[in-house]
């Protein structure tokens, strides 16, 4: 199936995609503990596959700055993967095929470029080297972590996936090679159930990593399985970016990504499972995202997502890492298109359409709705304010009353909201939108239309960080989006993963649809990303 986000598959005004609602369940274990599912077992088809990722509590060094031997980064280093092993022991008993490790799971984080040099393995190309570090433990030095990855695949008998850091020596002649004499990377390492290194990724998009080097050749790494066919690699911040995490995705096979990551959740637009869910249903694909979990540092959410299900977790409370295992489809069911029959459609979306269309219902048909054909000086018009979110400057209106059509715009970006409610709980609600270029951890250009729930009454209250909510929604939310590459999101309290029922391109606009939200809305998100802007 071809990729939501493609230009040729976004730029077609009218279609209309449909997704299908569904519930969502979890497996979780504790170190050295068994899983428990939330979801009963069934028996696997041929056309599915048993995929896991592992939340870890890494065990970190107590000063990360400091200098420290060979032995110690080994004996720290050991301690992680003694759990890595109990959750490939307890994967390997509910018949995964797959599991992925987070980012920085076995060496932690914070370093310098010189304190993090003990905890490095020794990384040959393995485009260049056949190699099974668990059968040819002697072949390189300093390789330790390497083997013991290794040996768990093959004990396991499951392709495993895992982040280290790993060196590479470089002689003067290299232009870029680094004054110490060796490049250091973010690594991402791909075995096989037999314990080959089928592959490996090094990070190209560093967020704030002062230990690592950018790779001078960006690594675009698909690897091949028996069992589900091609899965693309990449690393944490890299999904906000189009190299390499939206290049690999040109390749029509690729219908799986693995995605070690290190997320500090932030929301209301950029919690861990949101942009993962979001990164999924945009690209019809199944992303299985392992996160670390240090929740004191806002560091948890993983999750296997597909376009129209998402088996997830995220814990602020839990001392203790979790086992997620779910079994996915190898062609991953994407958003099926539906017709423009106004007479199977609901009335709001019948009304959307026709706003679309230049032809405005008046107030006699709907109380409260104002639009770009009503009069302007209405006592129902919301007035517009400024407010920070995600250190971004968004112009938001507020959104009172049981019903209404709201809009609200900045730069050429105009975000529109048509929604019912069937209670009006005592919470602000507020539309919001920026076009413009993000400048604060990290620089890239975003186009976003959010309605969000404000952490207060006060209009300067919107766009703070909450995760509970009562409000109840109807709604479409819809913009004018000069981007082609655009994420939905929708969260409701308790840090609940919602799906849309209907998404796509109408008449130059692109919508979410939903109605039926299990819970109080926090955020309904269409997160687009201008690339060629950053």
């Amino acid at each position: 199936m071809q990729t939501l986000l493609t230009s040729g598959a976004m730029s077609r005004a009218g279609r209309q995609l449909a997704l299908l609602l569904c519930s969502c369940c979890l497996a979780v274990a504790v170190p050295g503990g068994p899983a428990e599912e939330g979801c009963p077992a069934e028996p696997r088809q041929a056309a599915r596959y048993m995929a896991a990722v592992y939340e870890h509590r890494s065990f970190l060094s107590p000063d990360p700055l400091a200098l420290t031997s060979r032995k110690q980064a080994l004996e720290l280093m050991h301690r992680n993967l003694d759990i890595y092993e109990q959750q490939v022991t307890t994967a390997a008993r509910k018949g995964a095929q797959i599991i992925v490790f987070p980012e920085d799971g076995i060496h932690g984080f914070n370093f310098t470029r010189t304190s993090i040099y003990p905890f490095l393995d020794f990384m040959p190309s393995p485009h260049s080297v056949r190699w099974n570090p668990c059968l040819e433990p002697h072949r390189f030095n300093d390789t330790e972590v390497l083997q013991r990855l290794s040996c768990m695949a093959m004990k396991g008998e499951m392709f495993l996936v895992a982040n280290l850091g790993t060196k590479q020596p470089c002689h003067r002649s290299d232009p870029g090679c680094p004054s110490d004499g060796r490049y250091q990377f973010n690594t991402n390492v791909v075995f096989s159930s037999n314990g080959t290194l089928v592959d490996r990724y090094r990070k190209h998009n560093l967020y704030f990593e002062a230990a690592f080097d950018t790779p001078l050749e960006m690594d675009h790494v698909v690897f091949d399985t028996p069992f589900a066919g091609k899965f693309g690699v990449f690393t944490c911040f890299d999904i906000l970016f189009f190299d390499p995490a939206v290049r690999l995705l040109r390749d029509s096979e690729v219908k799986h990504v693995v995605y070690p990551t290190a997320w500090m959740n932030q929301l209301p637009l950029l919690a861990a499972i949101q942009i993962q869910r979001g990164f999924a249903i945009a690209f019809g694909i199944n992303l299985l995202a392992a996160n670390i979990h240090h929740p004191s540092l806002g560091m948890t959410g993983s999750g296997i997502h597909a376009p129209l299900k998402s088996f997830w977790h995220h814990n602020m409370e839990s001392p203790e890492g979790h086992l997620i295992i779910a079994e996915v489809a190898k062609n991953p069911p994407g958003l099926v298109s539906t017709g423009n029959a106004t007479g199977k459609m609901d009335p709001s979306h019948r009304k959307f359409l026709e706003l679309l269309a230049g032809d405005p219902y008046s107030e006699k048909d709907a109380q409260d709705v104002h639009c770009d054909g009503a009069p302007k000086s209405t006592t129902n018009a919301s007035p517009t304010f400024n407010s920070e979110m995600m250190y971004d400057n968004f112009t938001l209106v507020p959104v009172w009353g049981r019903e209404g059509h709201l809009h609200v715009c900045a730069n050429g970006l105009c975000c529109h909201l048509l929604y019912q409610r069937p209670t009006v709980s005592q919470e602000l609600y507020a539309l919001g939108v920026f076009d413009g270029l993000h400048t604060v951890h990290g620089t890239y250009y975003v186009q976003v239309c959010a309605l969000v729930k404000c952490g207060g009454l006060g209009f300067d209250t919107c766009g703070q960080e909450i995760i509970e909510a009562t409000g109840m929604f109807e709604f479409h939310l819809w913009g004018n989006f000069s981007t082609s590459y655009i994420f939905p999101m929708l969260l409701t309290s308790g840090m609940t993963l919602e799906t849309p029922d209907q998404l796509g391109w109408e008449s130059g606009h692109y919508f979410l649809k939903k109605r039926g939200l299990s819970s109080g809305l926090v955020t309904a998100a269409l997160y687009g990303r201008l690339y060629e802007k950053d």
